[in-house]
């Protein structure tokens, strides 16, 4: 999970496998595989390198 800030300045926490849709339009919408979607300040390029830090973290605690 990754953790994202709504513009009302709330953090949450988003499961990575249920994002499908990351736009700008100019607030950040995520859309979620079950058509939630939700207004975060942090731009998509941000998010995109949150959810390859992420994947890492993953990939590297698997192969110990």
């Amino acid at each position: 999970m990754i953790t994202l800030t709504r513009l009302n300045g709330e953090r949450i926490m988003i499961n990575v496998d249920l994002i499908e849709l990351l736009e700008e339009t100019p607030d950040t919408v995520v859309t979620l595989t079950t058509g939630r979607k939700l207004v975060v300040k942090e731009p998509s390029r941000r998010i995109r390198d949150k959810i390859i830090q992420f994947r890492k973290r993953c990939s590297t605690q698997l192969k110990k």
